[in-house]
């Protein structure tokens, strides 16, 4: 991994003060540190003190982690930073991701998962919500819960008495297409937002205005895709009563 500039001037911190304002254990942070994740802290005397890129820099691994990024692929993506990114540039890489992670993903076990539910899943159940993508399987027994949101909603379709399968399906079909918007949106936005804020040199005093444009990106976004959507249904509707 390429050399990491040291801490930006500013409060510096105790691994444990550092561990309780991010609320990453101490034994995380060193295993961070050791993959390379995290520059190594000013030395004072014996003691480590970690600085603002600290912060920031697990501030994004905490955002890529709750994407789904292996720890892996983490490292692949913080290798591509410039050499000597400071924590405002990390804090813009972090805004990027901020608006678009979704809710916390969770293991738990089937006790844990039936609590949540409010009642006994049976094996059906468990398939039905798995093919609707609220749970996955995880080794041990356990499992993977995609969010409360996306388990209240599985559980809704469940209790409708339609068949899952079709419910699959139709979920398949959203995913397919809102996959293929994403891929459209995000180009779009790489080319006429961030590409021109980096040929003008990344300056600081568009971080702050980015940041904020960002912050408005996910709201704007899914009422644009919930209106659009409304309308191309009810057009549908129409067209097959006329037909």
């Amino acid at each position: 991994m390429s050399a990491l500039s040291p801490p930006d001037q500013g409060e510096l911190l105790t691994i444990d003060q550092l561990a309780h304002r991010t609320g990453i254990t101490v034994r995380t942070i060193r295993y961070y540190s050791g993959r390379g994740l995290l520059p190594p802290p000013q030395l004072r005397g014996r003691t480590g003190l970690y600085g603002p890129d600290h912060l920031a820099r697990l501030g994004l691994v905490s955002e890529l982690s709750a994407l789904g990024f292996t720890l892996s692929a983490i490292e692949s993506h913080l290798e591509r930073l410039p050499p000597h990114v400071g924590h405002a540039e990390l804090a813009l890489q972090r805004a990027l991701l901020t608006p678009w992670v979704p809710e916390e993903i969770e293991e738990v076990d089937p006790a844990e998962l039936e609590r949540r539910a409010g009642r006994a899943l049976s094996a059906a159940d468990l398939e039905a919500l798995e093919n609707l993508g609220a749970i996955s399987a995880v080794s041990g027994g356990r499992l993977r819960l995609h969010g409360t949101g996306a388990l209240g909603s599985a559980l809704a379709v469940i209790d409708s008495g339609l068949p899952t399968d079709v419910w699959r399906r139709a979920h398949e079909m959203i995913e397919k297409h809102t996959a293929a918007l994403a891929e459209d949106l995000m180009a779009m936005f790489q080319d006429e937002v961030l590409q021109p804020y980096r040929d003008r040199g990344r300056r600081a005093e568009e971080r702050h205005r980015l940041a904020t444009a960002l912050s408005q990106l996910k709201p704007v976004t899914v009422l644009g895709l919930v209106t659009a959507f409304g309308r191309a249904v009810n057009r549908t509707i129409r067209e097959r009563i006329g037909d």
